[in-house]
């Protein structure tokens, strides 16, 4: 389905960008949600929990091993530069949240944005306050593990099932100022991201000027009726069109 080239974007609107599992999964990574989300056989909760970490982190580190293998193979997709391109025309105005832990936006080239599940190539120690730092390794046995000096375990720098997602204080300042809000490859059941555009919208309850909520995806997202348009199909094929200079 073709759509028009104006682009989405206006010339003085201050753009907050959300992007889900789907966006990464036009690279090729998995998304480890819905029908068949297993890792060797059990759910992915299984491994990604603070519970899970304190009775096998070895466990818990080859799966984020696993995934560290297969997010350095994979390559930024046009949705991920159609982005970064909108961001290098209208600077500051764009915010990008993202839900994944990849790095593939920043290899495409955006820079204003932030990881509200963490970073996958990033590590800290489950025991004292030292900062995130850089980690590539992979730590697909006991022979790998390395301790921090305070005697603690590193850990992948990940939001788990259960814990409180990163930056939610800029986040919501940043939805509480946008005029347009594009979601993208999201499920619309994960929260609070699910609940993102309800707050993006919720201030213009008086009569103020309404936000426009924007959804890009192959599948209607659960939340869909929120949504000002849904464009449905590959964000890759997608954005770039609709994301296009007027």
């Amino acid at each position: 389905m073709k759509h028009s080239r104006q682009s989405l974007i206006g010339g003085d609107d201050q753009v907050f960008v959300l992007t889900g599992a789907g966006i990464s999964a036009e690279s090729g990574l998995s998304t480890f949600r819905g029908p068949g989300g297993l890792w060797e056989g059990e759910p992915v909760e299984n491994v990604a929990s603070p519970q899970a970490w304190k009775r096998d982190p070895e466990h818990v580190w080859r799966f984020y091993s696993m995934r560290r293998k297969a997010a350095a193979l994979a390559e930024p997709n046009p949705a991920h530069f159609a982005l970064a391109e909108l961001e290098r025309r209208i600077g500051q105005r764009l915010f990008l949240c993202t839900q994944n832990v990849d790095d593939l936006h920043e290899r495409a080239g955006s820079r204003n944005l932030v990881h509200m599940h963490g970073r996958l190539f990033e590590s800290c120690c489950d025991r004292c306050t030292r900062p995130p730092f850089r980690d590539t390794r992979l730590y697909e046995s006991k022979a790998d593990h390395v301790r921090c000096e305070c005697g603690g375990r590193f850990r992948p720098n990940i939001v788990w099932f259960g814990e409180r997602p990163f930056h939610m204080d800029r986040i919501v300042d940043e939805l509480q100022r946008c005029t347009v809000m594009l979601v993208i490859g999201t499920s619309g059941v994960v929260q609070p991201a699910a609940s993102f555009v309800h707050l993006a919208t919720q201030r213009y309850a008086s009569g103020a000027a309404a936000v426009r909520t924007y959804y890009v995806g192959p599948e209607p997202p659960a939340n869909a009726s929120v949504f000002t348009r849904s464009f449905e199909g590959k964000a890759g094929e997608l954005l770039p069109q609709l994301l296009a200079p007027r």
